[in-house]
């Protein structure tokens, strides 16, 4: 089996929000620091960085590479290049969930509105206290550090287990939901973590956690003052008796990599099931005939890891084996996106094709039937995207989408021969207008496909042959020519 942490636990990136709900913000000019932010754009992502020696100190970088540090008067500047002594900061987690900042070398609180802000405060009043907003994208995979297993929807137990050795198929996709300053737990059929550790259709008090750090790892805290912690075999999810959190109550949050299903011209699923050679012989869709793909960042090349974990690999004349434990060459593909169907091209030059047998080898100059296949993304039944500027969410007063704003709405992502259906929470379909704007408002479903041409970023192409983005007023246009930092997702 993988080892745990396979995937990367992902950077705590944060906006800060103070008392008149306003973001802390780091301006590129002289490198000040303000709280006027009124959304969490670019400006106001800061990132958490641990001290090695002493876990309980903490710098704080922002979108500059720059260390925010309170000099003895308690004047802020955020100039640093590398994290010095006047940069250590203490977080003091309150009740509410909102932190207190507090100089370490200083013992003096951050805190302020607007222009005004200091750290000179000697007691935590409400000038001091900052809600805390994640920044990183909201759909990820929950590690237990405990117990070093994945929590994943129990749909028979009607609850979140945490018994995974590996975060395998749909259920292991948790969406981190904020509202208010508290975040809720949603599984993919769209159910909310209650504390009692029961699935619940609506978000309430009782499903609303504040989120504590501790280490650099996440805890959640519920309306009660305890912690979500696994209890039992099987690990529920649920409030344990802790109102301190130890290593049972702490969380990675882990990057979700794609997981797809391929369907060959024979109309069977490429599978595993028959030992080490990938063929297309199997009828129904299991963790056999699903397989994470993981986009490497330097070649853009694309790997496939079995849920045994290890990866599609050429073989001699031209086969494709599950044998290889670790990445090289002959694991890696490149994708051509042809529409409703795939082709992988393997390191040796050659097209994957699939023999009369099923199964797949690389050993084709071009492409016909028998190349392409029909490839499903399993792990994503809800999207959230979030683009350069923000994220995808419903325009106030229209039809159409914004495509910079620092909260989401989440959508639902229909399969349908290749492409998919875009729908909104009201049950409606995206579709392109006239002039190219994405409309939310559809009665019948369009075309849309999927493409990932990067680790952690996909491409969404019209029917019309362009790409979604993002213009310069934020609003989603499909008339992308090509693929290119407007026209990426995070998904």
């Amino acid at each position: 089996m993988p080892t745990n942490g396979i995937n990367k636990a992902l950077k705590l990136q944060f906006g800060l929000i103070n008392y008149e709900n306003r973001y802390l913000t780091a301006e590129a000019f002289g490198f000040k620091v303000n709280a006027s932010g009124i959304s969490l754009k670019k400006k106001q992502i800061w990132t958490l960085e641990q001290d090695e020696q002493d876990g309980q100190v903490v710098f704080l970088r922002s979108h500059l590479g720059r260390y925010l540090a309170s000099d003895k008067a308690g004047k802020i500047i955020c100039g640093a290049e590398k994290p010095e002594p006047e940069c250590r900061f203490l977080i003091v987690p309150q009740s509410d969930g909102r932190w207190a900042l507090q100089s370490e070398p200083y013992q003096r609180y951050f805190g302020g509105s607007a222009d005004y802000l200091s750290c000179f405060a000697q007691a935590i009043g409400e000038q001091e206290l900052w809600a805390v907003h994640l920044a990183l994208h909201p759909q990820a995979s929950l590690l237990s550090v405990a117990r070093k297993r994945y929590a994943h929807l129990s749909a028979s137990e009607g609850e979140i287990s945490v018994d995974s050795n590996i975060p395998w198929g749909v259920d292991s996709l948790v969406t981190l939901v904020y509202l208010d300053g508290k975040y809720s737990l949603k599984t993919c059929d769209s159910r909310f973590l209650s504390n009692d550790g029961k699935l619940v259709k609506e978000n309430s008090n009782t499903t609303s956690f504040t989120l504590e750090l501790k280490s650099g790892k996440l805890a959640f805290k519920d309306c009660d003052g305890k912690y979500l912690a696994p209890v039992g075999p099987t690990g529920t999810l649920r409030s344990g008796r802790c109102s301190k959190p130890g290593k049972d109550e702490l969380f990675d949050l882990e990057e979700s990599h794609p997981q797809v299903v391929f369907q060959a011209a024979n109309k069977r699923f490429v599978s595993v099931k028959q030992g080490v050679s990938i063929s297309a012989n199997q009828d129904v869709e299991t963790d056999m005939e699903t397989f994470q793909m993981e986009i490497d960042k330097e070649s853009k090349k694309s790997m496939f890891r079995t849920n045994g974990g290890s990866y599609w690999t050429l073989v001699t004349h031209g086969e494709i084996q599950s044998t290889a434990t670790e990445v090289e060459v002959n694991t890696m593909f490149d994708i051509e996106w042809r529409g409703h169907r795939v082709a992988l091209k393997a390191s040796n030059g050659k097209y994957v094709c699939t023999k009369k047998n099923g199964q797949l080898s690389a050993v084709s100059d071009t492409v016909g039937d028998d190349e392409l296949l029909l490839m499903k993304l399993i792990n994503r039944p809800i999207l959230i995207l979030q683009g350069e500027n923000g994220f995808v969410c419903h325009h106030k007063n229209s039809n159409t989408l914004d495509a910079n704003r620092s909260v989401y709405d989440i959508f639902s992502l229909l399969f349908n021969n290749g492409a998919y259906h875009i729908k909104s929470v009201n049950g409606k379909f995206w579709y392109i207008s006239s002039s190219g704007l994405i409309c939310s408002d559809g009665e019948k479903a369009e075309d849309f496909f999927l493409e990932f041409p990067e680790h952690g970023r996909v491409a969404v192409k019209g029917s019309n042959g362009k790409y979604l983005r993002g213009d310069q007023g934020g609003t989603l246009m499909c008339d992308g020519a090509s693929v290119d930092a407007s026209s990426l997702w995070e998904y």
